[in-house]
């Protein structure tokens, strides 16, 4: 698989180039050139298909010429200590739990990943820098998926506020390689910190400059997986129709579903599952996306105006508009409807939900039976509930242990530096760790 950019016209690059190097040298973001379809591998899986030998199976047919199937066997098993679980609700709604990684969100998987594949990448020369911005606890992941892989240094970008779930000892200063640095600013700063970090060819290319966000292919590819693998546990009592219902912020799951599709899944939709923010309703109902002023809800992982793969979608509307507007539905939920949602969940199957995953279940709920009565809705569940005990027991009147990976969230720390947000700030913080 090669890939090209949304904007420029500069030659497709290799998975490893995409990744290493992030983001085009001519801006945009990077998508597939082209796409195998592989069908045919995956429809012959089963429910005793494991993850790690899904991932296994499907990465060096992805990746052909990059990883051969052993080198993909000790990623996916040097990854995937944990995989999703789906569970059928009843006849029409299934919850693809993905919230069973470290840090209890989907995040993980991606990450993780990420952080494999680059260690398998880099195995015989070569070093990269994965600079990230974070906020809440995506921080958490990345030095969780990073954490002593060889040859890969991970600085985090966090904006004004508390950094937690970071060891001490991983610090670069201690022997590790995750370099926390702190901002004067928003995480919207951090964002932009880390596009221009990547575009300063000079800076970039002496420490070998990456991320872990979502602009990553290396990340955002190893999410279509998680829906092969509901597939291939669902396909044998399917009757109607396909859907996948998915809480929509920045887009990247969304985008990672549709090119499962590409790959070949058999799925007849996707909802595009939104708060109040709605960000991308009207473009995907035909009209010109513009930005509008953010509103703070219930649900803050989908509290997002201009989502960063805006381009990637756009690139799959251009390909094929009537195609694609035929294939994601847009739905707005609004933080009373959320909170009835996940209500709703505990008493009619005793699930709790966290108020994103509720937001999914919401549209599955008003969509589906629109669509095909008879069809089933697999709905994204995409963080833990522990990690939102204060609504959950709002929702639902019932108080939801904790585990204990995820008590470890809380525990605060200082970062390496503090700068203000600028770049030569920020290259001077990474310089002074070497």
């Amino acid at each position: 698989m090669q890939f090209r950019s949304t904007r420029s016209h500069e030659a497709p690059v290799s998975f490893k180039e995409a990744a290493l190097r992030c983001l085009p040298l001519g801006g945009g973001l990077y998508v597939p050139a082209s796409v195998m379809d592989m069908r045919q591998v995956f429809l012959h899986m089963d429910s005793e298909t494991s993850y790690p030998e899904l991932v296994s199976i499907i990465t060096p047919l992805l990746l052909q010429g990059e990883l051969n199937p052993f080198s993909a066997s000790r990623v996916a098993e040097s990854a995937f200590v944990f995989e999703p679980e789906l569970t059928q609700l009843d006849e029409r709604f299934s919850l693809l739990n993905l919230y069973n990684g470290p840090t209890g969100v989907f995040k993980d998987f991606g990450v993780v990943f990420l952080a494999a594949v680059l260690e398998e990448l880099l195995k015989s020369s070569g070093r990269s820098m994965v600079l990230s911005a974070a906020r809440g606890d995506t921080g958490a992941s990345i030095a969780a998926a990073f954490r002593n892989r060889p040859g890969v240094t991970t600085v985090i970008l966090y904006p004004s506020g508390p950094i937690r779930a970071l060891d001490p000892a991983t610090f670069v200063p201690n022997g590790g390689n995750i370099i926390p640095i702190q901002v004067r600013g928003t995480f919207d700063d951090c964002q932009r910190l880390v596009a221009e970090t990547i575009t300063d060819r000079p800076f970039a290319e002496r420490y070998g400059v990456t991320s872990a966000n979502a602009i990553n292919v290396g990340r955002l590819i190893p999410q279509a997986f998680y829906y092969l693998y509901a597939f291939t546990k669902i396909k044998k009592s399917l009757i109607g129709d396909l859907y996948f219902s998915v809480p929509s912020g920045n887009f990247g799951n969304l985008i990672a579903g549709l090119y499962a599709w590409k790959f070949g899944m058999p799925v007849n939709g996707f909802f595009a599952a939104m708060n109040a923010n709605n960000a991308f309703g009207d473009f995907i109902k035909g009209k010109v996306f513009a930005p509008r002023p953010l509103i703070s809800t219930k649900s803050p992982a989908l509290d997002v105006t201009e989502p960063s793969n805006y381009e990637r979608l756009a690139s799959f509307y251009d390909e094929a508009p009537a195609v694609m507007r035929n294939m994601v539905y847009p739905a707005s939920v609004s933080d009373a409807a959320t909170l009835d949602a996940m209500g709703r969940a505990y008493k009619k199957y005793g699930v709790f939900l966290n108020p994103h995953s509720a937001v999914a279940f919401a549209a599955a709920e008003e969509l589906a039976p629109r669509l095909d009565p008879s069809g089933h809705t697999v709905i994204l569940a995409t963080g833990h509930p522990a990690r939102e005990t204060s609504i959950v027991r709002e929702a639902t009147g019932q108080a939801i242990k904790v585990p204990y990976n995820l008590t470890l969230l809380h525990n605060q720390c200082d970062p390496i530096a503090l700068i203000d947000p600028h770049l030569d700030a920020l290259e001077g913080a990474i310089a002074s760790c070497f």
